[in-house]
């Protein structure tokens, strides 16, 4: 039943997306507004005004479906109901509407690979094999040697019915049995209620791993790691990426984005088009584990020359370590150097919360302390392997993802943000010496620098959908120019020495200066026919 949402407005295109600046929100850690340590909608509703002033123009949500919070919201276990520590649906109506009130386009992030095993739909598979949604699930008398993406083995057995269940990730995370067509329907009928609802689109969580085909032939193992070669992009995936698409595509101009679980351009490219997914995240790009000049500016070529479409721009996100610490080693000017090349390379960009402001890594002190259940589950691998303690507390924060979901740094209070309560999670007192009420007040802060990149980005059409007339690195520097119609406007950002840039006649500095120290940029315009 084809339904068309509110008619485009302002000048609004379909391609809405390559035209926005993304700002991710980790949901439990943007602002508390009850006191419980919990960020919820109507503490967020009251921050609208500053992603509105940053120039935002789309807000990527993490989870907040009703949940245990194993995962942290990515175990779901009511798909049209809001999480209570959230709020109520009138709070997240609200939000909607305040959001787009101020033309913020709202995509949520939806997992449909698993659920909960707290979910009704498995609570009612469980009581029998022949109960009707037993096959909502992957059921097995033996279990093959698939691995948990958490670690371990992805089987566990069931004593109610002698059988084992199929979870990729953490034990209590029933994977989904696609295969069959009822599941289908009840997922095409989660999304359209959240799209009847008004929401811009989705953030589809490890797309990729459906289980499409059942359970195929055991992984075989190479120098003893498993290589996924059956439990991940079965040979039906596509197909059910075509029907979510084809679901959402009932209603104009959404949004729908893709992570896929591969470090693989060859298959990211098979999943981004108009049919399946708009765009998708390259983690080859987003997730480099240290700063190289050589290895952002190759990443960036290959996405040229190898993915359809318009690319992601990323350097944070809630599973991997903030930029400041992984990227820029604490230096402030190659945070605002690598926003600069984030927010005007070719590609839809995503600011993961305070990363504008510099926010850097927490460490978990003691297990205590640790709520991330990948870093919970690899201290317990560790300590079975035979480490001490202190070891394995080691190895837990090493993948720990924690340490980018701190609360909001608002201002200088520790809790900023939740000052009527503590937060979900342990912050220290010497937890960070940077914060959005500082940073505003500086002129040449990062804040102000995302600021005014972003302002500019929206102003310039080039910047949004030009295509690169060049694309290349010279002495640590990477340059290219985009080109929009009879306009054109180059960026050359320096990640090595002094340098000064002859512009060409009738040149007209957008940003920055020609006299170029490291870490500076510099973004101008040609004048009419004039190529650098």
């Amino acid at each position: 039943m084809p339904v068309s949402s509110q008619p485009l407005t302002g000048g609004e295109s379909e391609n809405w997306w390559k035209e926005s600046v993304f700002y991710q929100i980790y949901m439990p850690s943007f602002q508390d507004s009850d006191g419980n340590g919990i960020s919820d909608f109507t503490g967020m509703t009251s921050r609208l005004d500053y992603l509105q002033s940053l120039g935002i123009k789309g807000i990527w949500l993490t989870p907040f479906l009703k949940s245990p919070k194993v995962d942290n919201g990515y175990d779901v276990a009511g798909y049209t109901e809001i999480d209570p520590v959230y709020g109520t649906p009138d709070d997240f109506k609200n939000f909607l509407n305040e959001a787009h009130r101020r033309d913020i386009k709202v995509i949520m992030d939806m997992v449909v690979n698993h659920t909960s095993t707290e979910s009704r739909w498995f609570q009612e598979s469980r009581k029998s094999r022949d109960q009707p949604y037993r096959d909502y699930y992957i059921w097995r008398d033996q279990p093959n040697n698939w691995e948990s993406f958490f670690g371990g083995k992805a089987w566990e057995y069931d004593s109610l019915t002698a059988q084992y269940y199929y979870h990729k990730f953490d034990v209590r995370m029933a994977d989904l049995n696609w295969s069959n067509p009822r599941v289908v329907e009840e997922i095409q009928n989660v999304l359209r209620y959240w799209l009847e609802l008004g929401v811009d689109g989705f953030r589809m969580d490890v797309i990729n791993f459906l289980t499409t085909d059942g359970i195929l032939s055991d992984n075989p193992v190479k120098d003893g790691s498993q290589q996924h070669i059956y439990d991940i992009d079965q040979p039906g995936v596509m197909e059910a990426m075509r029907v979510i698409k084809a679901t959402v595509n009932e209603y104009d101009n959404r949004f729908v984005v893709g992570e896929i679980g591969s470090d693989k351009l060859e298959i990211l490219s098979q999943y981004q088009s108009p049919e399946l997914m708009d765009v998708v995240f390259n983690f080859n790009f987003g997730s480099i584990p240290e700063f190289s000049a050589e290895r952002i500016f190759n990443e960036l070529q290959s996405m040229e020359k190898r993915m359809p479409g318009y690319p992601t721009l990323f350097f944070g996100s809630h599973d991997m370590p903030r930029l400041i610490d992984r990227l820029a080693d604490g230096d402030p000017g190659r945070a605002k150097a690598l926003a600069a090349l984030m927010l005007t390379a070719k590609g839809v960009p995503f600011i993961y919360y305070g990363e504008e402001t510099g926010m850097q890594n927490i460490v978990a002190e003691t297990m205590n302390e640790m709520v991330d259940i990948q870093g919970k589950t690899h201290y317990q691998l560790a300590l079975a392997a035979g480490k001490t303690p202190m070891e394995a507390l080691s190895e837990a924060n090493r993948h720990n993802r924690d340490k980018s979901r701190s609360p909001m740094q608002w201002d200088g209070s520790v809790h900023a943000g939740f000052t009527t309560g503590k937060p979900w999670i342990k912050i220290h007192d010497n937890y960070l010496k940077v914060n959005l009420e500082q940073s505003l007040a500086f002129t040449g802060s990062i804040t102000n620098t995302y600021k005014a990149l972003i302002t500019l980005r929206n102003k310039e059409k080039t910047l949004q959908v030009g295509s690169y007339e060049n694309l290349e690195l010279k002495d640590a520097q990477i340059q290219f120019t985009r080109v929009y119609k009879d306009d054109q406007i180059t960026v050359i950002i320096n990640f090595g020495n002094d340098s000064t840039i002859v512009l060409p006649a009738g040149s007209e500095v957008l940003m920055g200066n020609p006299a170029l120290k490291t870490n500076d940029f510099l973004i101008f315009r040609h004048s009419s026919g004039t190529k650098r």
